[in-house]
């Protein structure tokens, strides 16, 4: 979005535009890439926020002023996001809001210049298996036990806490949106709306500089980094940090040329293609809040059954110990490693997707792999997992 706002001021075009979505907080676009471009830029957080902004528009409610920086856009209107919920949408998105430097571009880095500090002194744990597993028939009970109760109701449902006080707010969960949950969940448990399915595996790998090597799994058991590299069946090459720390998605897995193999985990989950069908049915009905309602739980269900395949990775891997007990600080990133999934800051490029879906096969869970490199249905969500004890999220810009 960056690039696309720099290529706009180029062309001389300066429109409004709007950005926004789960991926993008309101203080990235508001505070940072606000200074870029030389239009208005407003910030929706869905497509609901959008379409009002747009209806703002034609009535000619939005004023623009001429700032040093640029056009700013004024909205009044929008409300904005505590602090904390800013923060856990970030945890959640890898997302971290960066200074932004227009007219003076960074020089390159050199390979030799950009070294991490990622070590590679954590012994290499032992999968249960190599290659995938098909989890086809998952009770829905299982992913809602991970279900992100503050990412669900104040981001996918747009419920606002407004001037209430912490014991004000839980009293009005508990009186006004729980029931809604509960209600939603019990017509998706007798229609059968939500189906959730996984995939996930074990590979063996290695790093060679930004490249992240995957290797055929074995036929049998082995013993930790006692593998010899066997054949190649796909990379990854990933962006690099240009300035310190350097990091690269790849390094935190062992280089080739240490001679040990290392192991790298990818998971695919779906909250089903019915999800999907039925929220259409409802939108065209005009049942618009229930669509939202729906449409947000399947998202949320999707986002849980990563969590819940997450770790059950660390408790194959042995790392289960360092996992946080409060189910709050684990969506914080409360345990050991992570996972990154594809189009956000550490690992930006979608193509990867193509890659990936060769090892997984989705098809056996009904997923696939749109033109532009999405999944669909889109209550969906892969991952590539990363064992390493200073594995965090982290922006390549």
């Amino acid at each position: 979005m960056r690039e696309d706002l720099l290529a706009l001021n180029e062309q001389g075009i300066t429109v409004p535009v709007i950005l926004g979505g789960a991926a993008l907080t309101r203080r990235y676009v508001e505070d940072d890439l606000r200074k870029i471009y030389k239009g208005p830029l407003f910030y929706a957080k869905d497509a609901f926020d959008g379409l009002r902004l747009m209806a703002e528009f034609a009535a000619g409610k939005h004023k623009v002023k001429e700032s040093q920086e640029g056009a700013t856009a004024v909205t009044p209107e929008a409300p904005r996001r505590g602090p904390n919920l800013e923060a856990e949408i970030e945890q959640r998105y890898g997302l971290r809001p960066v200074d932004v430097e227009v007219s003076a571009p960074e020089p390159p880095v050199t390979r030799a210049a950009a070294r991490s500090d990622i070590t590679h002194d954590t012994p290499v744990p032992q999968p249960p298996f190599w290659g995938t597993r098909v989890l086809d028939q998952i009770d829905l009970s299982t992913p809602l036990a991970y279900i992100n109760e503050t990412m669900l109701f104040q981001v996918q449902w747009g419920f606002r806490k407004k001037r209430r006080s912490p014991e004000e707010w839980q009293r009005y969960i508990a009186g006004e949106i729980r029931p809604i949950y509960r209600a939603l969940i019990d017509r998706c448990e007798r229609e059968a709306i939500l189906h959730p399915q996984a995939i996930y595996g074990y590979w063996p790998c290695n790093s060679s500089g930004d490249d992240l090597i995957i290797y055929a799994p074995p036929l049998g058991p082995s013993v930790p980094g006692s593998l010899g590299p066997s054949a190649e069946v796909t990379r990854f090459t990933f962006p690099r940090q240009k300035k310190a720390p350097f990091w690269c998605l790849s390094d935190f897995w062992r280089p080739a040329s240490a001679g040990v193999v290392d192991v790298v985990a990818f998971s695919l989950v779906t909250a089903g293609r019915r999800v999907s069908e039925v929220a259409r049915q409802w939108f065209a009905q005009n049942e618009y809040q229930q669509y939202l309602f729906l449409h947000g739980l399947g998202v949320e269900l999707a986002e849980a059954l990563a969590e819940y395949i997450h770790k059950q990775v660390r408790a194959e891997l042995g790392l289960a110990a360092h996992d946080a007990r409060d189910l709050h600080k684990l969506f914080q990133q409360g345990y050991q490693g992570s996972r990154y999934s594809f189009g956000y800051p550490a690992c930006p490029n979608l193509e990867d997707e193509v890659p990936l879906m060769k090892l997984l096969a989705p098809e056996r869970i009904g997923v696939s792999l749109t033109d532009g490199f999405m999944l669909d249905p889109e209550q969906s969500t892969s991952a590539i997992i990363a064992y390493h004890p200073q594995a965090r999220y982290f922006n390549v810009r």
